[in-house]
């Protein structure tokens, strides 16, 4: 039964990795068709808010009282944990402006080093041996997916700095998802770290859209963009990790990284040498060693 369980779970998060990593060639896809960051940001989290606004409708009407209510206080953590949530989406948007979708996604799995450095700061945790030696591997890997180590590449600095800040704000949002507010339903955990998120968002376009707004992208990529990037991911992972723990969930949800650069290859024809293969290994291996308990259990 137990063994069940977690194998529900590996398939939950599973999905969810694969459907997040889906998302950067959808978005690549749109801005060729001439769409801005402002209207696929928006188009996401409006699409995005109203799917699990029903979905908590429909959780509502089954469950009735059965269901934990949210209190102001629960509500306004969610919504701030999410204004990150909604910094990842407009930095991580953004950066695949000025940088390929494969190089776009291995900075933002930074947070594997970054989620340590988080740790030590905030909790003034000393990192062991196993996590140091997987930020060192990381590193490595990192170097060598990105093709650092050729001369010839020269990727736009805007596109690195800004792939790097939506990993810092996605390190953020999965350390405050799995501290605030976790006696709540995912959905309605997830509904108000949206709306969190929205506030970040609309503040971006009406900072940045100069034109006028094409509405165009609602009909043509929003609910895409929405269902594997604010409405299948969050459920998905809500609802697997408990199962799996956060250890083996962590290693499962490294499927996001080959699945993001297998989709740039076959979709947007990106180019990834044997090198960078290598190198998107070797952080998937640092995710595993940092997850796994070595010590034998008596």
């Amino acid at each position: 039964m137990i063994k069940n369980s977690v194998l529900k779970g590996v398939f939950l998060v599973g999905l969810g990795a694969t459907s997040y990593g889906m998302l950067a060639t959808f978005v690549k896809m749109a801005y060729g068709e001439g769409f801005t960051t402002p209207e696929v940001t928006i188009a996401q989290f409006v699409y995005g808010i109203l799917g699990m606004l029903m979905i908590n409708i429909f959780q509502k009407a089954k469950k009735g009282n059965d269901v934990v209510k949210a209190s102001k206080k629960n509500v306004f953590q969610l919504m701030l944990a999410g204004t990150s949530l909604g910094m990842t989406s407009v930095f991580y948007y953004l950066a695949i402006k000025y940088i390929p979708v494969s190089i776009a996604i291995i900075l933002l799995m930074q947070t594997v080093w970054m989620g340590v450095l988080f740790e030590m700061i905030l909790e003034k945790k000393t990192p062991s041996t196993q996590k140091i030696i997987s930020v060192i591997i990381v590193l490595i890997g990192t170097a060598l997916a990105t093709n650092l180590i050729q001369s010839k590449v020269d990727f736009d600095w805007r596109g690195i700095v800004l792939g790097l800040l939506s990993a810092a704000s996605f390190t953020t949002t999965m350390f405050t998802a799995n501290r605030v507010a976790t006696h709540v339903s995912s959905a309605q955990r997830s509904l108000f770290m949206l709306l969190g998120g929205a506030i970040i968002v609309f503040g971006f376009a009406i900072a940045t859209q100069n034109a006028p707004f094409n509405f165009d992208i609602f009909m043509k990529w929003g609910i895409v963009l929405a269902l594997f990037g604010t409405v299948i991911p969050p459920l998905l992972f809500n609802a697997g990790f408990p199962l799996t723990g956060i250890g083996l969930g962590s290693i499962v949800s490294a499927l996001e990284l080959p699945v993001s650069v297998l989709m740039a290859y076959f979709l947007l024809s990106e180019k990834v040498n044997t090198i960078q293969w290598f190198g998107i290994v070797l952080i998937i291996l640092a995710i595993v060693i940092m997850n796994v308990n070595f010590k034998k259990t008596t």
